[in-house]
């Protein structure tokens, strides 16, 4: 059975209010791709209303999500958010059920339906995310998304409530919100059993709730108990799989979306859509920042499973082209019918899937590529393929291949056993993975509009598919092969996209549900009525359509009346009607002629037909057999032919049926006119049967009409015509006849006249008779011809030769006359003489003007004629000279322009000087007697300028022929370069470079060149040129420029850079309007060497341009370019241009971005204000401009635009929605104009008239008089009223004013106060902090507090404590022990086998490392070469398990790791004493400091001086600082000690600064208590009082007890203060029990800290009621938990966030100390004090293991050096100073040195901190040192790396040292017996893996270790 698909969606949403079914018109959609197949037209329908139905969501949140269709009886059942439909076949509602909204809160498990919930409630949507029918049990199966997704189950009638299981965890299904996410399968097992549901499901990081796949228990009783149960469940297996934690500590949000489901055969499958779990750091994490990589895949599993044993699955995807599809979108399981499965090789009733896949592995919602595919699998493949590879795996080949379930790769093991078809699985190698891919076979793809959801169904053995797409369109697809897939028919099925995974057919498979988040709409599956013809019809494609050939209609088989008999349907483009007539064409001068149609595969005709011509004409037709006779239109219906329309028309001949009254067949039948030709050779040259009457000079289809036998002409030949001439010149007023030759010219008949030449000169006919001398030759008379003018020397004239008043002889050669004047534009006799030798024009001296010989006077020498005896013109003469100015070198090409200036070129050959300088003429550049180009010679230093002299002739120069210009040529002296601007721009050129220097437009060429390429020229002007860069040849860098003018080479030391092309990593917004001019900013690099960036759009093969701005190197804004679309087709739908990129001068790879999805949506139209285009308004209403498209619909919500509505000159306000403008009008009267401008569009709507109102009556004047006169009467009381009232507000306003000021007053005091101690408090620690002794422990207690942490007198610091009588036989035992600790292999498999022991806890591991540690003590070369093996293995376990190699080292989860911090312990003792201890105690007592210089509360450790947001009180404290003078305890006659205190200071905190003070360099543990002691106040005249925190004098207030502080004893400055033992009694002392209990120390002691690191977090007490009577304690806050702060409070209050800035002031005053303590140590050599050897050691051998294992990722490598020395060793320190120096740590010093630690560690990571204003402050406070820090850690790797090795040899002598110097710290008997605790508790294990070990089996270790245990064991 196969199960309806699911959706899974993430689309934006567009919903309508109307819950009606409404039949709408369907779109006609104009497709713009192509089908694969070859030519195949996508046609688009249009569709009859009542076929088409549509529902669309009642409320735009109840989208819909799952449909469902009774095969039974087609009523539709449609999932929606909230609701539940049931629908008639045609969409009415028929029932609807409620599922929510209701309260409920996603992190409520068990649901609050099931136990209360502590989480808030809100009102929560219910996604429906399952909807099953199931059959058996009439039943529909809902499940939700509330309450952790638990299902109702529903009849299927009703939609009655038959039950909704939720009190069991097995009936939450998934708390996941989307509705794609589940999918559910019901699998039947006959009629006995139940039926099974398999439900798949995503898990939304909750893998320890929800099974992502299971098999459940479908009770036919719907309120049964045990519904949803799991088929099978006990301790271990069950029918379900939950996916592992650890895969989400690889990638935090994996999960598993489930895309399809289906059972077949003995199986169900799973489609889904996963994370790929990488092998390493590239892939797998997504902390490595790059993107996930997603695949696709099909799981199976057998129905009979119960324990998921049989669980596979197989990636899938296609390859199409080179194109990779890999996501699945959407998928359907169909029957491969007869035609597909021949070509897939399976039988016809197999199963096949289609799948729809979108490109590549990397799911991006944004940018998302459109880019899609449809494929096909066959089902009996994907089996063979799972069972393949169940065989190789049961040979024991490969691994499991299953990363996301086994974290581990787990090898196949085998086993000897046959695997079937129907294997199920055994308890080994399950679950089971396929790493190789199974290929789909590609039918078709769409890289526009992306496939999202896919059905399909066998008709006629033909495979259809049906895919929806994101647009709302639905494509139909015919399969009929593996590689033959035609899409036939494009259908818009809902308005707005995308269509939803879940289409279902009819029952009876005439109509598709298909349906958006929106709209449900019921569509034909076949639209065969559209198509009007036969040739269409059956060249669709649609197999669903035929033609109906008496019908003439397009249709479904069984649609067609009497189809079965014989031609009357036609199923194939061969069976169409074809029709042919006889003859096909006659003239309109002829009628009722005979035509004979002959038709093919026409069904019988006995009823009859017709023949129509088109509106014409129509009669009945004779049938006889296939021939159909009818006669042509009789002559009053025949159609007019006129000369405009060409000489034909051509008319459809129908045959009509008359069974039908319709016609089905026609053909093309022709009407010709030949009168329309008024030529000859266009009548002879018809295709129709036209003749000429040469006589008559007319056109005729009957030749019979023409008066005798030689006037009919039938061929082009024997046509009268002029035949082609050559150049007939006529000079003007000359008489001259024309003479031309001729064929076929008709001999006059009588009566008619003869011919005459036409000439058309200047638009003025010339009639001239004509004389015809015989057939071949015609003559006009002798005239004379004139045309006005002087501005042409020749004009070419129309000549028409015409006989008997009209009748023109055809001219095909289009010979024209020339008529022409010799003295036009020949004003000297160079140019006279230089014309055309056939004009016969002479150079006549007298009259000094060019004419015809004939006009000159005689004799002959008075004229100079072209190669006549004189033909050398006198006399030249030079006009002009370019250019004037050139450089001595030469080369200069001097262009020089005159008259007269020779004939030929030999004439002026060597004869040219400019300047004096030879200039060689170049005969390319010279133009007779006009113009000489030549080359000038190089120039002499002592040239500087001279004119130009030319002489004509050759051999010696006279005087008249020589010529000298008036103006002079210079030579340029100081040609120069000085500079270039920009000096820099991209390789791949295009930058135009202005190159500055004096005289640049000197000489004739200009070349520029880059190194030894050219820089194309552009322009110059005498300081300055400019030219155009091409590509580097030589990529990036500078190259020198060079100029050269001529000959002469300018170089100046001027570079020009080439530098990497810019590029463009971001466009936004990503899309514009088509007549663009939005703006566009542009993000990426290089931005500002471009001078004028463009932005281009490319579309239809035209292109458009606009501007772009550059703001920096990396951004730019531009204006979008129009998108290039004729406005005619200005259509409704967004486009996408071919190209679009950017110009950058010659930037190729970005003028057209692949990158971008760039997007055009239609413009904003805007309708007229009003139909008379005048809007009459009233002041201050608003105007609205109504219209469309005014919100683009981009992908991100709607797009903003940037609107301008003007009303006359003023703007106004605009408010915008989709179809209004709404426009605050301006203050304005009269009329005014309304221009609206947006983007590239301006437009004027109209113009609006606002008018004041109209004049009132006088009736009304009187009405408002009274009603005024009562008004004021009204408003004198008010305002007495309202007098009296403003008094007291006053008051109350001035009041709230003074609070107001003085809060505003504290809070500046507040911030300057805390900058001036900021500037105030460095100063003093620096100078206090000096002469301190450092009061380091020694070398036991450190490691001792380092090792076991918190354990004050541990055993292994004493002697062994055994009964007498056992001591020697144990000690014996402890040796022989401590001989195997010795022992390598034993030590390493006893370690090793504790790790494997599931008791062997964490602590325990602790514990077992610093043991072994203090036994090896003695031997640290050992302890090191086990240590290393132990890391070894840790590095080879941490990378086989595919965890993050990131992770190695960072917790302590092994004894490897807990050793490596205690040998760094023992190691760098030295250095912490000679090196980094002093900065890290000035730290510390600089904390400590600056702490006490402000109020600490003595009972939350909150302090006004604090690096921990926790620990800061928000709140102003008033306090003074006094001095008080002590007496030495110990002495009291010594001197005073001056000690400065708080007057807030409890008792017990100024005790404990007067024994800092006192006891100021002596260690804390000699020091005295401050519990032991009274504080003393030594008044005048020997009065003496003792202080303490709570005494008979405390205040208490209600419930709230204070402490005493100095204060309240009124202490003033410089009071005398005494330490004395503490006294029994004293008078204003409570009892002493409460004394001792309510001690300060008690608060101290809650907070303070004696444990292990990890308890370290130090939060604020709870602040307990005292036991007696109920009172809570405080000092300076009050724990605000206990919310009673009066409201009077609030007077006192601040924003408490104003103190934050102390906590910048406290790190200012520390940051020297930090700075200090960071730098020692990242620091290889400092102070004098070498690196310690044990670093460098442990780095280079983490890098030695990194290289084996081939980890080349600096960061990894990085991280594993930060997890190894600063996390294990040097945070530990920092955080815990008194590991290292006898000192007490108070919990706000903790808490700094909390930040502080923290600080440290983000120095060490590699990863990069993103941080915002609600980062944690911690990180806020030291987020601009960081950087800094992690410079100094990578500079000190990087030292250390590159320090020389340390030799083994070196490196064992310097821990035999170390050895030696502590060689009987530790009692070894004592921790050898500690260990042995473990020996006794896993002896047998331990016994166990040594003997499985071989080296220890030769060495008989389990023999030995038996040995051990027999002496200690207490019976021997």
């Amino acid at each position: 059975m196969t199960s309806p698909t699911r959706t899974w969606t993430c689309f934006f949403v567009c919903c309508f209010l109307s819950s009606l079914v409404l039949p709408v018109t369907l779109q006609t959609v104009v497709q713009a791709s192509q089908a694969h197949s070859a030519g195949s037209q996508v046609i688009t329908a249009s569709l009859q209303e009542e076929e088409y139905a549509s529902f669309r969501a009642e409320n735009p949140e109840w989208t819909f999500n799952h449909l469902a269709v009774d095969y039974r009886n087609g009523n539709v059942y449609l999932g929606a958010v909230n609701r539940i439909y049931k629908l008639s076949p045609g969409l009415e509602v028929q029932v609807s059920h409620e599922t929510g909204p209701d309260e409920d809160n996603r992190k409520c498990y068990p649901p609050r339906i099931v136990q209360p919930c502590s989480e808030p409630l809100t009102l929560t949507n219910n996604v429906n995310k399952m909807l099953l029918m199931d059959y058996r049990e009439n039943r529909l199966l809902a499940c939700g998304s509330l309450y952790q997704g638990i299902c109702k189950l529903l009849r299927l009638d009703d939609l009655f409530k038959l039950g909704e299981p939720f009190h069991k965890k097995e009936h939450y299904l998934s708390g996941v919100n989307e509705s794609g996410s589940v999918f559910g399968v019901i699998v039947s097992y006959g009629n006995a059993s139940p039926d099974m549901l398999f439900v798949a499901t995503a898990v939304d990081g909750k893998p320890e709730y929800f099974p992502t796949i299971s098999s459940r228990k479908l009770a036919r009783n719907s309120e049964e108990d045990g519904m949803f149960a799991y088929v099978f469940h006990d301790e271990f297996v069950a029918s379900m799989i939950k996916i592992p934690s650890d895969t989400f500590t690889v990638i935090p949000d994996f999960d598993i979306y489930y895309i399809y489901g289906f059972a077949s055969g003995n199986f169900v499958y799973f489609l889904t859509l996963q994370p790929e779990m990488g092998g390493g750091p590239t892939t797998g994490s997504s902390s490595a920042g790059r993107e996930q990589v997603y695949t696709s895949k099909i799981v199976r599993l057998c129905k009979a499973d119960t324990a998921f044993n049989s669980y596979v699955e197989v990636p899938i995807g296609c390859i199409s082209g080179n194109v990779e599809y890999r996501l699945l979108e959407a998928a359907y399981l169909s029957k491969a019918g007869a035609i597909l499965a021949r070509s897939l090789d399976v039988a016809p009733d197999d199963d096949v899937l289609f799948a729809v896949f979108s490109k590549g592995q990397k799911r991006r919602p944004r940018q998302a590529s459109q880019d899609s595919a449809l494929c096909v699998f066959s089902l009996r493949k994907i089996n063979e393929k799972i069972k393949e590879r169940l065989q190789s795996c049961y040979k024991g080949e490969g691994t499991l291949d299953l990363a996301w379930l086994k974290v581990k790769d787990i090898p196949c093991s085998s086993a000897l056993l046959t695997i079937d078809d129907d294997f199920c699985g055994l308890d080994m190698n399950a679950p089971l993975g396929v790493s190789e891919m199974v290929r789909g076979k590609p039918l078709f793809s769409d890289a526009v509009d992306k496939m999202t959801s896919v059905i399909a169904y066998v008709y006629k053995n033909h495979s259809l598919v049906f895919v929806g797409t994101k647009s709302g369109r639905m494509k139909k697809i015919r399969v009929d092969g593996s590689s033959r897939a035609l899409q036939y028919e494009t259908v818009q099925a809902v308005e707005n996209g995308p269509i939803l995974r879940d289409m279902a057919f009819s029952s009876d498979h005439h109509y598709l549900y298909v349906m958006s988040e929106s709209q449900l709409s019921r569509v034909p599956v076949e639209a065969c009525g559209q198509y009007s013809t036969c040739s269409e019809c059956l060249g669709s494609g649609d197999p669903h359509c035929g033609w109906c050939v008496l019908h003439n209609m397009c249709t479904r088989k069984e649609k067609c009346e009497r189809s079965s008999e014989p031609r009357r349907f036609a199923s194939d483009i061969k069976q169409c009607v074809r029709l042919s007539v006889h003859p096909n064409n006659i003239s309109v001068s002829q009628f009722s002629v005979t035509l004979v149609l002959e038709a093919h595969n026409v069904p019988e005709l006995s009823a009859g037909v017709n023949c129509t011509f088109e509106d014409l004409a129509e009669m009945n037709g004779l049938v006889e057999g296939n021939r159909i006779k009818c006669s042509s239109p009789a002559e009053k219906e025949m159609p007019r032919i006129i000369v405009d329309k060409g000489d034909h028309q051509i008319v459809q001949l129908y045959l009509k049926s008359k069974e039908t009254g319709l016609a089905f067949a026609n053909t093309s039948f022709v009407f010709y006119n030949c009168s329309v030709h008024k030529s000859c050779l266009s009548c002879v040259s018809s295709p129709y049967q036209c003749h000429w009457c040469k006589y008559r000079h007319d056109c005729t289809h009957d030749p019979r009409t023409c008066s005798f036998q030689e006037g009919r002409v039938k061929k082009p030949e024997g046509c009268p015509q002029l035949l082609p001439a050559d150049k007939i010149l006529v000079p003007v007023n000359v008489v001259k006849p024309i003479t031309l030759r001729a064929k076929n010219l008709p001999q006059p008949q009588s009566g008619q006249r003869g011919y005459e030449c036409l000439l058309t000169i200047q638009g003025n006919e010339h009639r001239v008779p004509a004389l015809r001398f015989n057939s071949s030759s015609v003559q006009c008379q002798n005239t004379s011809y004139f045309y006005d003018g002087m501005e042409m020397s020749s004009l070419p004239v129309e000549l028409t030769v015409i006989w008997n008043g009209d009748f023109s002889i055809d001219n095909p050669a289009h010979n024209k006359v020339h008529l022409y004047k010799c003295d036009a534009q020949r004003g000297s006799c160079g140019l006279c003489l230089k014309a055309d030798p056939l004009f016969g024009c002479v150079w006549c001296k007298g009259e000094n003007r060019c004419t015809l010989k004939q006009h000159c006077p005689h004799p002959e020498n008075q004229w100079l004629e072209h190669n006549g005896i004189n033909s050398k013109c006198t006399h030249p003469r030079i006009t002009q000279i370019t250019p004037l100015r050139g450089p001595r070198e030469g080369g200069v090409l001097v262009t020089i322009r005159g008259e007269n200036l020779g004939l030929e070129f030999t004439e002026i050959q060597g004869n040219v000087k400019v300047a004096g300088v030879d200039c060689t003429p170049i005969r390319e550049g010279y133009i007779p007697a006009e113009q000489i180009v030549c080359e000038m010679g190089k120039a002499q230093e002592s040239q500087y300028t001279g004119n130009v002299q030319v002489c004509v002739g050759v051999g010696e120069c006279r005087p008249e022929f020589m010529a000298k210009s008036s103006k002079y040529y210079y030579f340029v002296v100081s040609l120069l370069i000085s500079g270039l601007k920009p000096n820099r721009g991209p390789v791949s050129g295009g930058t135009i470079v202005n190159i500055t220097g004096s005289h640049l437009d000197a000489g004739s060429n200009v070349s520029i060149m880059f190194k030894d390429q050219p820089c194309t020229y552009l322009r110059r002007g005498g300081q300055w040129l400019t030219c155009r860069t091409h590509a580097s040849l030589n990529g990036y860098g500078n190259v020198s420029v060079s100029v050269s003018i001529n000959k002469a080479h300018l170089q100046k030391d001027l570079r020009f850079e080439y530098v990497e092309d810019p590029t463009i990593t971001k466009i936004e917004p990503e899309w514009s309007i088509y007549s663009g001019h939005t703006p566009v900013t542009v993000t990426g690099t290089n931005l500002d060497i471009i001078q004028t960036p463009l932005i281009r759009a490319k579309y239809n093969g035209h292109e458009t341009l606009n501007l772009c701005q550059v703001l920096s190197p990396t951004s730019m804004l531009c204006q979008a370019p129009e998108l290039p679309i004729s406005l005619a087709r200005q259509q409704e739908v967004s486009e996408r241009p071919d190209e679009f990129g950017f110009k950058l001068d010659d930037v190729q790879a970005l003028m057209a971005l692949n990158s971008t999805n760039f997007i055009y949506h239609p413009n904003p139209e805007f309708e007229p204000l009003s139909v008379s285009g005048v809007l009459e308004l009233k002041p201050g209403s608003p105007i609205i401009l109504k219209g469309r498209n005014f919100l683009p619909p981009t992908n991100s919500g709607n797009g903003k635009l940037n609107y301008t509505v003007l009303i006359g000159e003023k703007p106004c306000v605009l408010t915008v929605s989709e179809t209004q403008l709404l426009c605050e009008s301006p203050n304005l009267t009269g009329r005014h104009k309304v221009l609206a401008r947006v983007g590239g569009i301006e437009f004027s709507p109209g113009v609006v008239h606002i008018t004041s109102d109209s004049p009132l009556s006088s009736t009304a004047i009187i009405g408002i008089a009274a009603a005024g006169a009562l008004l004021i009467l009204f408003i004198v009381v008010v305002l007495i009223a309202y007098k009296r009232k403003s008094r007291e507000s006053d008051l109350t306003l001035k009041r709230l004013q003074m609070q107001m000021d003085n809060l505003e007053s504290r809070v500046a005091l507040e911030c300057k106060e805390a900058f001036a101690e900021l500037q105030t408090d460095i100063h003093e620690l620096t100078s206090d902090l000096d002469g301190a002794g450092i009061p380091f422990l020694d070398y036991r207690t450190y490691t001792m507090r380092v090792l076991f942490p918190g354990i004050e007198e541990h055993p292994v610091l004493r002697d062994l404590e055994v009964p007498g009588y056992r001591q020697e036989q144990v000690e014996k035992g402890l040796k022989l022990f401590g001989q195997l600790i010795n022992n390598k292999v034993f030590l390493l498999c006893f370690i090793r086998t504790l790790e494997a022991q599931r008791g062997f806890s964490m602590r325990d591991r602790g514990n077992v490392a610093s043991l072994i540690m203090t036994v090896l003590q003695s031997k640290l070369e050992y302890a090191t070469d086990v240590l290393k093996h132990l890391l070894s293995d840790l590095i080879e376990r941490n990378l086989e398990s595919k965890n993050h190699p990131k992770l190695l080292l960072r917790r302590t989860e092994s004894v490897a790791e807990k050793m490596l911090t205690n040998w760094f312990t023992f190691l760098l003792y030295k250095f912490l004493k000679e090196c980094a201890g002093e900065p890290l105690f000035s730290l510390f007592c600089a904390i400590k400091q600056q702490m006490e210089k402000g109020p600490i509360d003595s009972i939350t450790g909150e302090a006004r001086y604090s690096l921990s947001e926790d620990k800061l009180i928000r709140q102003q404290i008033d306090y003074k600082t006094l001095v008080v003078n002590c007496i030495h305890p110990e002495n009291e006659k010594s001197p005073e000690i001056q000690v400065k205190v708080l007057n807030c200071d409890t008792i017990s905190q100024v005790k404990e600064k007067i024994l800092d003070a006192i006891y100021k360099n002596v260690p804390h543990s000699h020091r005295l208590k401050a519990t032991d002691m009274d504080l003393e106040w030594r008044q005048g005249r020997g009065q003496r009082m003792i202080l303490q925190d709570e005494d008979v004098t405390t205040k208490i207030e209600g419930d709230w007890k204070r402490l005493n502080m100095l204060a309240h004893y009124q202490v003033p400055d410089n009071a005398v203060m005494a330490l004395v033992p503490k006294q029994v009694t004293a008078y204003n002392s409570v009892n002493n029990s409460t004394v001792s209990r309510t001690s300060a120390s008690k608060y101290e002691n809650m907070i303070k800290y004696t444990g292990s690191p990890d308890s370290l977090r130090s939060r604020t007490p709870m602040i307990t009621p005292d036991l007696e009577s109920g009172v809570k304690v405080w000092h300076l806050v009050k724990n605000h938990e206990h919310g009673d702060q009066k409201e009077g409070d609030r007077g006192s209050k601040m924003v408490s966030e104003i103190y934050l800035t102390r906590l910048l002031a406290t790190k200012g005053t520390l940051q020297k100390f930090v700075d200090d303590l960071f730098e020692t140590i990242f620091s290889t050599a400092h102070r004098g004090s070498a690196l310690p050897l044990a670093i460098k050691y442990m780095f280079d051998f983490l890098d030695e293991q990194a290289d084996k294992h081939n980890i080349h990722d600096p960061h990894v490598r990085h991280t594993w050096k930060s997890n190894c020395l600063p996390l294990r060793f040097w945070v530990n320190v920092i955080k815990n100073p008194q590991f290292v120096f006898d000192i007490h740590k108070s919990s706000i010093t903790d808490a700094c040195l909390s930040v502080v630690a923290q600080t440290f560690m983000d120095s060490c990571s590699t990863s990069e901190h993103r941080l915002g204003k609600d980062s944690p402050s911690n990180k806020l406070l030291y987020a601009k040192d960081i950087p800094s820090y992690k410079s100094w850690v990578e500079r000190y790797y990087s030292d250390i790396s590159k320090m020389p090795a340390i030799s083994d040899q070196d490196m064992n002598a310097y821990l035999a040292e170390q050895s030696r110097m502590h060689m009987n710290e530790f009692n070894t008997m004592s921790s050898l017996s500690e260990i042995y605790s473990y020996v006794g508790k896993y002896t047998e294990e331990i016994v166990c893996s040594l003997e499985q070990d071989d080296a220890a089996r030769k060495q008989r270790l389990a023999f030995k270790l038996e040995q051990v245990v027999a002496f200690m064991s207490l019976e021997s």
